[in-house]
Order: C-alpha cells, then structure tokens, then sequence
C-alpha cells in the first residue's frame, strides 16, 4: 500500500467503480463471457482480459468488429439478461461496508460511477446490499469509461472538486476515465498505475482513518 498521502487528509467525497471495486462480481462476470467466448469461437482469456470495466457493446464489437446493427442489439439484450439475472455470486468487495459506515459518519460524500446500465448497477448493488446516495451509470451521461464524463458528472453532483474528490477503481478504463477528469486515483485489486495504490477497500480505509487522525 502507498505512504499515508497528504491528499486523502482534506477530501470532499469518494467515489467508487462498480464491479472489482465496491462489488464483488467477478465470478458472475468472468461466467457470463466465457460462456460468450465459447459460444463465438473466441479464446476465453482473450475475453476475460478485455470485458472487465467495459460497456457490453464496446466488448461485442471488439471481438465481432463486423456484426451487423440487429445482432450487436439482440447479443446485448442477452447479455444484459444474464448480468442482471446471475446475481448468486454477487456480494460486496472486502472492507467495502466498513468503508461506506465510516464515510456516512463522517459525513463524506460518496457514491458510485459505472460503465453499466442502470438496471444492471441496481440488481448488482441490491445483492451486495448497497445504497448509493449517488448512483452515476451509462445512462446518465454522453461517453462511458474511458472518458471522464461520469466522474466529473459524479464531482458536480456532490459539490465537489475533482483535485479533492478519491476516484477508486481496478480497470484500465475506470483508471484512464478518474485520471481525466483530474481526481485523486486510487487503485484498487492489483493495479499500480495511480496517485494513491491499496490492496483493497481495507487498506483504503485504514489509509483514511490514519489521516483523520493525524
């Protein structure tokens, strides 16, 4: 875990990626494409290395950059059914609701920012039992990750400004999207490419605490 950093001790609210991040999905993720991989003759691990963090389109269409209009619409629409229906594994990451309790009582802003659609961010929260108070998806915004259009949507919502607002993600994209739209970057799950770098939610969080009370 990164030194104890002097930008965590003044922040103005924290803002998490969904899955990898704040929600445990990646059972359920990794099923669902491989299961898509198999089906469309394309090397799983190829699959598995690009979907994480990525819009179901963008992944499509990486892997099938010649499917027609009708189809890439009729395989999101399955796949979506599935993300939104395999929810048995789905659970929140570690150190994650201690995390959230610590930043409700310390009156921290948070909330989540997320390449998915809206139906699929509140089926996978709901089964990890997350309320955002703020809850920024693929519809909500013109360009998804990794453009920064949702993070600076999520800093205005909350008041606040991006050189004080903790962006925590795990995926190359939600990495690039926190970095453009000039946040603290916190990565999270084995990356190392940010401002601030933690194991996981639990190191986050003792990070903070350790601020606070210094």
């Amino acid at each position: 875990m990164t030194h104890t950093d002097p930008r965590l001790a003044d922040i103005q609210a924290v803002l998490f990626d969904m899955d990898g991040t704040l929600v445990d999905s990646t059972a359920a993720v990794e099923s669902i494409w491989s299961t898509w991989a198999e089906q469309n003759s394309i090397p799983t691990a190829d699959v598995l290395a690009w979907c994480h963090g990525r819009q179901v389109a963008a992944t499509i269409t990486h892997f099938l950059p010649h499917i027609t209009p009708e189809n890439l619409q009729s395989m999101v629409s399955v796949q979506l059914d599935q993300e939104c229906t395999r929810l048995e594994s789905i659970k929140p990451a570690t150190g994650g609701p201690e995390l959230l309790i610590w930043l409700d009582t310390h009156h921290i802003p948070w909330g989540v920012v997320t390449n998915a659609p809206r139906r699929l961010a509140l089926a996978r929260l709901s089964a990890a039992t997350i309320d955002p108070p703020l809850l920024v998806t693929l519809e909500d915004i013109a360009h998804g990750k990794p453009a920064p259009d949702g993070y600076l949507h999520a800093v205005r919502s909350c008041g606040a400004t991006p050189a004080r607002t903790l962006a925590v993600e795990d995926s190359a994209s939600g990495l690039a999207a926190a970095r453009s739209a000039g946040t603290v970057v916190v990565a999270v799950g084995g990356r190392s490419d940010a401002d601030i770098v933690c194991h996981d939610l639990v190191d986050l969080h003792r990070l903070l605490v350790q601020m606070r009370s210094a």
